[in-house]
């Protein structure tokens, strides 16, 4: 789905409130992390990863550039540009090419690629077998864009975390989608299968090495889970080669070392990745399973106590328990979770936006008219602008009706 042409949800006041939408993937490398260990790590190069040992095997980094080729991901045939031409070859705007150019891809009777989780591979894949993940439809979208003269580029989102309901972190999800700059600054976010605005914690540009990175990243999971070994390993090698900057790819290097007991390399991979990100929490978890599994209940301890202050510092436990007081109609007790949400991130649109709500809730609407004022006024995406001026015109509305 495109930014601007979503479907807009406005949020009227019912009896019945259904919670937020989540969107998650549960964790086999989740995490948390920032210090304390004896042992000593030192800037990491490619070239000085340990080697896997794994059956009697040994595997060097030098000998990936032979067993683990890297695939151009963006190539486009002339198939594809045929597509192009066809499709928006002779519309004159670069908006009116790229709504074109979605609706042709996703557009039933044309090509109409359908969502599938585990549908990769590169845009090339995607265009000739019609089904894509977020990410492989991301490689097309963009390799088409492009051709089409649009200035398309890769961003990643990261979901807001999850947590149970003894307050442990359970769930993370990033999730990769498309950003296009047409002119005076507009910016699109294009997308097969858009989140809601309400589950996104963040976002960042991501380079095109960034984004083949990930595809190697999420090969070697695959391969982790089939427990093709070598290969899982080799693909995240791969990965770190295209961007070594990445710390949750540090972080999926570890766990597979953890996976053939090489547990010294494991334990370092962890450490570099919160060099990299000290808020990794992939790594911090990963280090908490480690050190229970050695018995190190020192450290243990420590990076458990570091995970439970790193939960009350994140505006998005705070918004958390501020949706499960919603979710009981408890608007009062949500409005205080949601204010220490805000104090921790004052210029966070979405959370302005949920405060708005909440007064709403609550009846007071000219504090909800404020708040969702200064969203719309720190809002970045036309989507999310849309969606807080169709709320606040209804608050105006039953302000003026009330009076």
């Amino acid at each position: 789905m495109f930014g601007k042409a979503a479907t807009v949800r406005v949020y009227k006041r019912s009896s019945k409130t259904a919670g937020p939408l989540y969107y998650y993937l549960l964790l086999m490398l989740a995490g948390f992390l920032t210090g304390c260990s004896t042992l000593d790590v030192n800037p990491l190069a490619i070239e000085q990863i340990a080697p896997l040992e794994f059956e009697n095997r040994v595997l060097s980094v030098a000998e990936i550039e032979l067993t683990t080729p890297a695939p151009d991901l963006l190539a486009v045939d002339d198939e594809m540009r045929q597509f192009v031409e066809r499709y928006v070859g002779d519309l004159p705007t670069g908006r009116q090419r790229l709504h074109m150019l979605h609706r042709s891809l996703k557009g039933a009777g044309v090509l109409n690629i359908i969502y599938e989780p585990g549908a990769g591979g590169t845009a090339g894949d995607v265009f000739h077998r019609e089904s894509a993940n977020c990410l492989s439809y991301a490689h097309l979208f963009v390799a088409m864009a492009r051709e089409a003269g649009l200035d398309a580029h890769y961003q990643w989102l990261e979901v807001r975390p999850q947590w149970s309901l003894m307050g442990e972190r359970i769930a993370v999800r990033l999730h990769v989608n498309v950003v296009v700059h047409l002119n005076r600054g507009e910016k699109y976010m294009v997308d097969i299968d858009p989140l809601p605005s309400h589950d996104i914690a963040g976002s960042r540009a991501l380079s095109d090495a960034d984004a083949a990175a990930l595809f190697h990243s999420n090969l070697a999971m695959d391969l982790l889970v089939a427990e093709d070994i070598e290969q899982s390993w080799s693909h995240a090698v791969r990965a770190l080669q295209m961007s070594p900057e990445m710390s949750h790819l540090w972080v999926n290097l570890g766990v597979i070392y953890r996976r053939v007991g090489q547990l010294r390399e494991a334990e370092r991979a962890y450490l570099y990745a919160l060099q990299l990100d000290s808020r990794d929490r992939s790594a911090m978890n990963n280090l908490v399973v480690l050190y229970e599994l050695e018995g190190r209940n020192g450290e243990y301890g420590y990076w458990v106590d570091r995970i439970k202050r790193y939960r009350k510092s994140n505006p998005y436990y705070h918004a958390w328990l501020g949706d499960q007081a919603g979710e009981t109609e408890n608007w009062s007790l949500a409005l205080t979770h949601y204010q220490t949400a805000l104090a921790l991130a004052p210029q966070e649109s979405r959370l302005l936006y949920a405060v708005g709500l909440i007064h709403y809730r609550l009846g007071d609407f000219g504090a909800a008219s404020h708040y969702i004022r200064r969203a719309i006024d720190t809002a970045t995406l036309r989507r999310d602008i849309d969606t807080y001026q169709l709320q606040l015109d209804l608050v105006l509305r039953e302000q003026v009706a009330g009076l």
